[in-house]
């Protein structure tokens, strides 16, 4: 699959936002479920909390935009931990549109990105 069409398929969008037939697959990436989000409104498809960072590594970081590259770091080693997760993640997005759903309010700086950024680079 080439780089471009891999880029297409995974969207980023916070779990406040409606679901769109153009998410495609669905799948939350958050430890917690999003505050006042019913469950049944969400459309997710997926809840892969293996893939979200750890409570310990949440709180550290806690959105500090001058943590971001080392909360990057530590959560790509944490991901690898949970290989079998990831591949999964990575066998859904080779059979078409996966958006991972997140609840931070940072749209910038938050888990779906790093892992967004970590599945573009490690393909």
């Amino acid at each position: 699959m080439s780089e471009k069409i891999f880029n297409e398929r995974v969207k980023l969008k916070r779990a406040y936002e409606s679901p769109a037939s153009e998410d495609g697959v669905r799948v939350l990436i958050d430890r917690l479920w999003p505050r006042g989000v019913k469950k049944t409104e969400a459309a997710i498809d997926h809840w892969m909390k293996e893939l979200a960072p750890s409570t310990e590594l949440r709180k550290w970081f806690g959105h500090d935009p001058a943590r971001w590259e080392e909360f990057r770091r530590r959560y790509a080693a944490e991901i690898y931990e949970h290989r079998d997760e990831l591949d999964r993640l990575r066998g859904l997005i080779r059979e078409g549109a996966v958006t991972l759903v997140y609840s931070a309010h940072d749209e910038t700086h938050n888990d779906a990105v790093a892992l967004r950024e970590l599945l573009l680079t490690h393909r």
